[in-house]
């Protein structure tokens, strides 16, 4: 895998050893890039079943100022600090959470209730990518979360699936804006939708 463009374009990254983890393709990877890229720049943003980190540092690369990545494997977080390493980004730019996505979610609204932490402000932008397998209602249910939020009003959640797996068009406060499809994957595109009521 490399990195496709920014400041650290053309740099090699470790691909996952096991068959049992599915990178997102690169060719996906790129599409990704083409819609999300003017609304990188100066961002925080959530890498979610990270892999091997390379939709995170392709961020920092176009210009994230900070990258949460978060992955249930301890060998993927550790896949993820080599590939860190061997680009040289700056620690100060990453942190890498060895966690279930539900339970990090979870952790995270608790602590959007206390005030003055860097890691209580919502994330720009977000890349759910878990097992096609996943069922994937309850950390949309977590970023549609009503009474405090996860993301900002002008934040973008971006969720991989399988091309057949249908996924709620809305979820509390965050609706879907787009789905581009590629092959046997497919990319839907949520955004925080002010002054829903919840039903």
């Amino acid at each position: 895998m490399r990195i496709i463009a920014g400041k650290y374009r053309g740099r090699n990254l470790k691909s996952p050893p096991s068959m049992q983890v599915r990178p997102t393709s690169d060719r996906l990877r790129e599409t990704l890039f083409n819609v999300i890229a003017p609304r990188i720049e100066g961002t925080r943003f959530l890498d979610l079943c990270a892999g091997s980190g390379a939709i995170g540092i392709e961020a920092l690369s176009r210009g994230a100022t900070h990258v949460t990545f978060i992955d249930r494997s301890r060998k993927m977080c550790g896949l993820v600090e080599s590939n860190l390493d061997l680009v040289r980004i700056p620690e100060n730019e990453t942190e890498v959470v060895q966690s279930e996505a539900e339970e990090f979610l979870r952790k995270s609204l608790t602590r959007r209730g206390r005030a003055g932490q860097h890691d209580n402000e919502p994330w720009d932008l977000v890349y759910f990518d878990p097992p096609y397998a996943t069922d994937y209602l309850g950390v949309l249910k977590l970023f549609g979360e009503q009474t405090v939020s996860l993301l900002g009003e002008a934040s973008l959640l971006v969720v991989e699936h399988h091309h057949k797996t249908d996924l709620p068009e809305q979820v509390g406060n965050i609706s879907r804006q787009r789905i581009l499809k590629q092959g046997d994957s497919a990319l839907s595109f949520y955004e925080v939708v002010t002054g829903i009521v919840a039903g």
